[in-house]
């Protein structure tokens, strides 16, 4: 054996005995965490400082977002205004307001004033729309249910917002043919069924003197304008109607293999229906409370609420009174809540 081999024969021995050494050394143990409350609090600040996100932005962008949103509905709102004033200075315009001043006469049928059965009705309509409202989109937006429901009969199980939803949308409909039926037996239809070609022209006048901010001379406990009639007539006859039958069809008691009737009339051209006539409604509830207000709001509320049509603060709480109500209803309706008045009518499991 040369001496360069007998030198450097022991090296790889070598470095197998600080591999296995290196093994079994113990490992140096991590630094613990630092926990001090300097520490913790010196966290808090570097998580306070981040900005908050909802949905896609952060908060400070969703505030610039609005901002610039009710700027800009202020600007368009302003030109409308100026638009339409300008409309009104155009050559044949003051006389067709003249002529068309935004009303017709009724028929003799139609008695002034609200019963007590407008009134309670109204109520309930406006209570039911906004829990269907809130129900409905809770049962678009949720990723997995809260709970289930199952009904006694062994159908199949849906969530409890459906559920929620559901039965608020019978109930509203109860309360809608409580509505129509004595709408035409007492008579009250013509205050809100068009009986004159007349409408069409005072519902544009109408329009347009509500959009130059100069509001139609009106008597809401006699009659009222074309436009509100026109609106109504679509709310009660067009807009209730085709939620409801939109609604059947998304529903869990549409037959599932009448293959025929689905074809006919599939899911698809449902949905895409029920959810714009939802905002139909939202956007007419928002208009309607804001033109309450605008044209009168003591002596609109006393007609509605206290059914009187003289000007005070009675009709006032009776719609403040109202409006608790629905808010506390609004907020207590939660799974918690739902779910023991769900069981009465069958079974609820958390999947």
């Amino acid at each position: 054996m040369s001496p360069l081999a007998s030198a450097q024969a022991p090296v790889p021995a070598t470095a197998q005995a600080v591999k296995q050494a290196a093994a079994v050394a113990p490992k140096p143990a991590l630094a613990p965490l630092e926990t001090t409350p300097e520490a913790q609090k010196q966290a808090q600040d570097v998580r306070s400082r981040e900005p908050r996100v909802i949905g896609s932005r952060t908060l400070g962008q969703w505030v610039r977002l609005c901002v610039l949103g009710v700027l800009g509905l202020v600007v368009t709102a302003g030109i409308i205004v100026l638009a339409a004033r300008g409309v009104t200075t155009l050559p044949g315009v003051p006389e067709f307001i003249e002529r068309y001043p935004g009303e017709y006469h009724l028929p003799a049928v139609a008695e002034p004033g609200f019963p007590a059965w407008a009134r309670w009705t109204h109520f309930l309509n406006f209570f039911l729309i906004v829990l269907i409202v809130r129900s409905g989109w809770q049962v678009r937006s949720q990723q997995k249910p809260p709970a289930f429901f199952t009904p006694r009969r062994g159908s199949k199980k849906i969530s409890i917002y459906l559920w929620l939803h559901t039965s608020l949308d019978l109930l509203w409909l109860a309360n809608g043919a409580v509505f129509v039926v004595l709408l035409f037996v007492t008579g009250h239809w013509a205050r809100i069924v068009p009986t004159s070609w007349e409408v069409f022209p005072n519902a544009a006048s109408a329009m347009l003197q509500y959009l130059t901010l100069e509001w139609p001379v009106e008597d809401g406990w006699a009659n009222y304008n074309s436009l509100q009639q026109l609106m109504y007539f679509a709310v009660v006859f067009i807009a209730a109607p085709l939620a409801a039958i939109t609604g059947v069809r998304m529903s869990e008691w549409w037959p599932e293999h009448a293959e025929k009737l689905n074809k006919l009339y599939p899911a698809p051209v449902a949905r895409a229906i029920h959810f714009p006539t939802m905002l139909f409604f939202v956007l007419f509830i928002i208009v309607h409370v804001f033109l309450v207000f605008a044209t009168g709001a003591l002596k609109n509320l006393n007609h509605m609420f206290a059914g009187i049509p003289e000007v005070s603060w009675a009709g006032f709480w009776w719609f403040a009174v109202g409006l608790v109500v629905t808010t506390s209803v609004v907020i207590a309706a939660r799974p918690l809540v739902i779910a023991p008045v769900a069981s009465l009518f069958g079974k609820v499991t958390n999947r």
